[in-house]
């Protein structure tokens, strides 16, 4: 304002001495070259501003005001985050296959429908399999009565140690050969290897099927639910298992308290990383594998931080950091103080104030690009 009004009263000085009679031309004195002329002029437009400053100088020129959003500073909880992504899976998300090749003689389950663990799922034919279980359980039952006589006949020193030990052996070897039997026909039985609920069905009753890349259908149990993901090899000492963990899931729009349950032994040379595993509770079942979540992991706490929104925070072209602040405040105005801080981690849009300002300032959080140092506040 007062750069203003000096040139708007040289001008009128300007003005005011080319319209006198006689006055010479500036022009006509340069072209003249008449550097007496020129500099009596100079000497005479000096005069006139210094008469000018010196006016401004005792006049009372209202200073600049900016009208701003303060906020009072107080000590808080400082909760800093590691922010990554990670995805959703399970263990028990499996292809189940026949253990044995032959024509799907029986189909129990469909699509959606929940099962538990040991639950008959389908049966592949047995090839005539039966038919040797029950043949041997009859050699076996021959040769079982064939050694207890032999053996009721030899406690009463009745024949031979030979006959005794044949008959035993006999009954032993019957008794494996219906235990073999008994073992590959039980993988002709397709049973839930745990609870949970098919997802798909890939085949038909009737259908000829064989261990393959697709299986036989899925089976899914969403109730122990986690999330994998890599970190980097720094926050090594700052993960343990238990530690609090918030798992946000875009697709939901929702928030899970999840804890690490499990960390790495091992560093990736690739990204100097490694793995870790969040449990996530899944009550609703609305988690699914492969879905994509963002981790929120603590790494830092501070009980008694002072935190100012981050996006107050300025630099210099000293590259110092800093705030405004308000002194002489009376409630509703103020003058603006810029302050040099130290800052510390940053998180959720705030900042931690290491230096520079005690709990209790006031700061300017809004308006901050159009104030400058000791310029009145009004808020």
């Amino acid at each position: 304002m007062k750069k203003t009004l000096i040139l708007s009263l040289l001008a009128v000085v300007l003005y005011a001495c080319g319209n006198k009679e006689n006055a010479q031309n500036v022009d006509e004195l340069i072209a003249a070259k008449n550097v007496t002329a020129l500099q009596a002029k100079k000497t005479a437009l000096q005069g006139e501003i210094a008469k000018i400053e010196e006016a401004l100088a005792t006049l009372d020129v209202k200073k600049e005001e900016a009208l701003v959003a303060v906020k009072t500073v107080k000590d808080t909880v400082f909760t800093h985050y590691l922010d990554i992504q990670g995805s959703v899976d399970t263990k028990e998300n499996i292809l189940i296959q026949p253990e044995y090749s032959g024509t799907l003689t029986s189909l129990t389950v469909k699509a959606g429908q929940k099962v538990s663990k040991g639950q008959i799922l389908g049966r592949v034919d047995d090839a005539g399999m039966s038919q040797q279980l029950a043949s041997a359980e009859n050699q076996y039952a021959l040769a079982k009565t064939t050694f207890e006589r032999q053996k009721n006949l030899w406690d009463k020193k009745i024949g031979s140690e030979i006959q005794y030990l044949q008959a035993q052996t006999q009954m032993v070897s019957a008794q494996k050969a219906v235990a073999q039997i008994k073992a590959q026909l039980a993988k002709t039985v397709i049973r839930a290897p745990f609870t949970g609920t098919i997802d798909e069905v890939f085949v038909e009753k009737g259908e000829v099927v064989a261990p393959s890349q697709q299986g036989l259908m899925r089976i899914v149990n969403l109730s122990n639910m986690y999330v994998s993901t890599s970190v980097p090899e720094t926050y090594i000492g700052k993960l343990k298992i238990g530690t609090e963990v918030d798992v946000y899931l875009s697709s939901l729009g929702k928030t899970y308290k999840g804890k690490v349950r499990q960390v790495g032994n091992f560093i990736n040379p690739n990204n100097r990383s490694f793995g870790i595993e969040v449990s996530v509770p899944n009550p609703e079942n609305l988690l699914r594998p492969n879905q994509v979540a963002k981790l929120k992991i603590i790494d830092y706490v501070n009980k008694e931080a002072t935190v100012v929104p981050t996006g107050i925070i300025q630099e210099d072209g000293n590259g110092a950091k800093f705030i405004y602040t308000v002194e002489n405040s009376n409630g509703k105005t103020g003058t603006a103080k810029k302050v040099i801080v130290t800052t510390g981690k940053s998180s959720d849009n705030v900042t931690e104030i290491l230096s520079g300002i005690e709990p209790n300032t006031i700061i300017v959080t809004d308006g901050i690009n159009n104030i400058s140092e000791g310029m009145k506040l009004n808020f």
